[in-house]
């Protein structure tokens, strides 16, 4: 197994929900973890609660990106492990009353969720080649994304949003290969249905009703378990070029 404490992390959209858990649980693993977000309150009081650092960044912009990952390794050193987690929603339908999904919505879904992801993962990529290895399979760093079951079960009005996730799925592999000669590992893991902040807004009694529609466990996920399956990946050195279902073995209906 691969053991990356001591070691400097960043994590997207980690003021909250699962970047939130995924932060404190790297953080529990010596990992030495920088949070993106662009909720600065929220963002800030993360990092101080896992001991970490905060960096206001719009991952949607590469020279924000880029600032991020300066700050991040001035403090913490090199970047080894990032998790892109990172990501809006909205909901639309390619036609409405006659009229054709947002342009403009759909341009932001896709410049924070997949081009974010993609701006995150390239450039700390680059950050990664130039660091030594750590052990003797010439590792030098794990990228992992965050789909969505969306990517594969899009329901009536995640047009936008499941063509974000969708890339996402579609990016894992090449991206693997492009960084496998560099001791770089990338996965993704894409979540079904799990107690975001969003969902938490929602009545308890949706919040169940949801909940049953996933086999077992049925219940939402808990986003301390999104955490664990990033600190398995980082772990396990095999892990690399896929894409994870984290489900609960659900499979979307079309609402």
């Amino acid at each position: 197994m691969q053991d990356w404490s001591g070691h400097g992390a960043i994590v997207t959209g980690a003021a909250s929900g699962l970047g939130a858990a995924t932060a404190e649980r790297l953080a529990a693993s010596g990992l030495k973890v920088t949070i993106f977000d662009m909720n600065t309150t929220a963002g800030q009081a993360q990092a101080d609660k896992i001991g970490g650092i905060f960096a206001a960044v719009d991952v949607s912009d590469p020279q924000s990106v880029a600032d991020g990952i300066a700050n991040a390794e001035t403090a913490h050193g090199p970047t080894r492990v990032l998790v892109n987690c990172a990501g809006i929603a909205a909901a639309a339908k390619t036609v409405s009353r006659g009229e054709a999904h947002d342009p403009d919505m759909f341009d932001r879904i896709i410049r924070v969720n997949l081009i974010g992801s993609f701006n995150c993962a390239s450039q700390a990529a680059a950050r990664m080649v130039a660091a030594d290895p750590i052990d003797s399979d010439g590792a030098r760093g794990v990228i992992i994304n965050t789909a969505s079951v969306a990517a594969y079960d899009g329901q009536i009005g995640q047009l936008a949003y499941s063509a974000s996730k969708g890339g996402i799925v579609g990016m894992t592999l090449p991206m693997a290969r492009d960084l496998a000669d560099k001791g770089i590992r990338v996965c993704s893991i894409a979540p079904g249905l799990f107690l975001t902040p969003l969902l938490r807004e929602l009545p308890e009694e949706v919040q169940a009703s949801l909940g049953a529609q996933v086999p077992f466990p049925s219940r939402l996920g808990d986003p301390v378990e999104y955490g664990e399956m990033v600190d398995h990946i980082t772990r396990n050195p095999m892990l690399n070029g896929e894409v994870i279902r984290l489900d609960g073995a659900i499979r979307m209906a079309p609402r």
